[in-house]
């Protein structure tokens, strides 16, 4: 972010929450903050909201997925991440952890291996965990956040990926580089067009080659997205035309009303106007396709949670077990889904899970 001071524009770096003591570095305290009124106004719980739609609890309808979260170590510090990832962060998934998650895909008949962070490239099992999980005959999508790709001992990255035909679904807020700057960092938007450049020189977006490149769109402020196919084109138009690079599809995705991003609308003064936003545009339709209805979340030490969201307010699933190393498929896949007000989020308007809109 820049700031002014006098007649000069500086250039200020932004840290974690942990970094600077924030109490919303505290899941707990988040949690606190989104279910009192004096922070996110007179609302329904999100349990209220959904009872006349779900019978009893919501619940798993089977699992497809199995993301993988490697831990908060990132390259960049962006202020909407919900992670609260960036370079000074240490947490970071341990080799037996990774086995773990490689064992119970071994005794799973799941699809798909989603592997997130931070910037998971940068976990030293990164490799490894593609390797295998191709060899299992997996699709498997990496999380990108671009910029990693250029970085020095990663440049590589971009030919391992195509090689392994891994799915890269890759964060670029607008297609405007003053916007995306603002909410990624100064520079990342030349940065990001110059990865892409290089995805698709190795026949990434090209729908011949099969090699999907698929881009996230999430709001600057408190908008919610627009219509997804909408601006895909608008996209397409733009970053074409500019640009020359092509793309698959494009995700749009809500910001998630925690870690930085609350931090945000708290400094802001808008975390009610906007809950109440959420609130206002919420969408029975979009409950049968919420994520975690097929999906479980892995973190970086083998806990597993309903989605990335629940684990970054720890928050892990329903039961007795809850780690990746002790439990089966079949105890996930019509497991009770723990919801908390952040889920208005997840179904406001068209909805938004790790596939953009669900409506």
């Amino acid at each position: 972010m820049t700031v002014t001071m006098g007649s000069r524009v500086v250039e200020m770096k932004l840290q974690t929450l942990q970094r600077t003591g924030n109490q919303l570095s505290s899941p707990k305290f988040q949690l606190k903050v989104l279910g009192d009124s004096e922070h996110v106004g007179n609302i329904n719980s999100f349990e209220k909201t959904i009872h006349k739609y779900v019978t009893g609890s919501l619940r798993s309808l089977g699992l497809t997925t199995l993301q993988i979260n490697l831990g908060k170590v990132c390259n960049q510090t962006c202020s909407h991440c919900h992670v609260d990832a960036g370079p000074d962060r240490r947490e970071s998934m341990s080799r037996e952890t990774a086995e773990d998650v490689i064992d119970f895909l071994r005794r799973s008949k799941l699809e798909t291996l989603d592997i997130t962070g931070g910037a998971p490239e940068m976990n030293p099992n990164f490799v490894w965990l593609v390797e295998q999980a191709s060899e299992m005959g997996l699709k498997v999508i990496d999380r990108c956040n671009l910029t990693i790709l250029l970085a020095p001992g990663f440049t590589q990255l971009p030919e391992f990926l195509a090689r392994h035909r891994v799915e890269v679904v890759a964060s670029l807020p607008c297609y405007l580089e003053d916007n995306c700057d603002a909410q990624r960092g100064s520079g990342v938007f030349a940065k990001s067009i110059q990865a892409i450049k290089r995805l698709n020189d190795l026949g990434y977006g090209d729908d011949s080659s099969g090699l999907s490149l698929n881009l996230v769109y999430n709001p600057v402020g408190t908008g919610l997205p627009p219509n997804q196919n909408d601006l895909e084109q608008a996209y397409r138009d733009q970053l074409g035309n500019r640009y020359a690079i092509r793309f698959s599809h494009l995700y749009t995705i809500t910001n998630m009303p925690i870690s930085r991003y609350l931090d945000d609308l708290l400094r802001r003064g808008e975390l009610s106007t906007y809950m109440e936003k959420l609130v206002r545009h919420f969408n029975p339709q979009t409950l049968s396709g919420l994520m975690c209805r097929t999906l479980v979340s892995v973190d970086w030490q083998g806990n597993v949670y309903d989605c990335d969201f629940n684990q970054m307010l720890d928050l892990p699933i329903q039961g007795a077990q809850t780690h990746i190393s002790k439990l089966t498929e079949f105890d996930l896949a019509n497991r009770m889904i723990k919801t908390a007000n952040h889920c208005f989020g997840c179904t406001a308007g068209s909805g938004s899970s790790c596939t953009g809109t669900i409506d």
